[in-house]
């Protein structure tokens, strides 16, 4: 469902031009949930922004559900995945109600029973009706990201794209949202690429991992492998003992 090939991100130009991402290949298959972990500036989040069409990649080829993507997506192509961002107040536009923000994106990709279309999404993230007309500043952070999951979800996209959904929720509203997620994955059949800085959270929802360090991926591997410690590049290991420890000390 996924591919890159030798993907590149550059900031700048000439002498002053950063990689911020260099070389960047990996698969994944339909209905599986990848995720990519590495300390802050390792360039994780920036092959999240290219696969989504938000950035656009100096070199590569970056192919969804067998098509490569040109620099300029059409609507049809951008329908096909949609993206979770941290900050769900940051996401939300402050002064439009939970109703507009789900309105929105079906006014945007011309879909129609929009009133049917809403209060599913609603329902299908654990919202009820009573929150379909209240400002972002009304809700919890729990509720607020819920409403963001649905905003992606109504215009029922094949792949999701998930920016550390959690990282700024309470640990017990992050179990809520992990589990919401997995039940979404199962009754739509999506596939997920998922960034986050925690391999407590990577483990909970994926399958594969992918670890950045410095703009490079440098190992691709599976939880099991995590949970049994069986990894080879020295930074999954650094990773490894800094949750540990990060544990421990908790």
């Amino acid at each position: 469902m996924i591919r890159l090939d030798r993907v590149t991100v550059r900031y700048g130009s000439g002498a002053h031009g950063i990689a911020a991402a260099r070389d960047i290949s990996f698969t994944i298959a339909a209905g599986e949930v990848f995720g990519l972990v590495g300390e802050s500036g390792s360039g994780k989040s920036t092959v999240l922004r290219a696969v989504a069409g938000l950035l656009p990649h100096a070199e590569g080829i970056v192919e969804l559900a067998g098509e490569a993507m040109p620099r300029r997506r059409t609507r049809a192509q951008r329908r096909l995945l949609q993206m979770v961002f941290q900050d769900p107040y940051g996401s939300l536009h402050p002064s439009q109600t939970v109703d507009q923000a789900l309105a929105a994106p079906l006014r945007i990709h011309g879909l129609r029973e929009g009133e049917r279309r809403i209060a599913e999404s609603l329902r299908e993230v654990g919202l009820g009706p009573e929150h379909r007309f209240r400002f972002p500043h009304q809700l919890s952070g729990g509720q607020r990201q819920r409403v963001a999951i649905a905003r992606a979800l109504i215009v029922a996209p094949r792949i999701l794209l998930l920016d550390e959904p959690t990282s700024a929720l309470d640990v017990s509203v992050q179990a809520e949202i992990l589990n919401l997620l997995m039940r979404l994955r199962r009754e739509h059949g999506l596939t997920m690429l998922m960034v986050s800085h925690d391999l407590a959270v990577i483990a909970h929802l994926c399958e594969r991992v992918g670890v950045m360090q410095h703009g490079a991926l440098v190992e691709q591997t599976t939880v099991d492998a995590l949970a049994a410690g069986t990894v080879t590049h020295a930074h999954t290991r650094e990773l490894l003992e800094s949750s540990a420890r990060f544990e421990r000390d908790r």
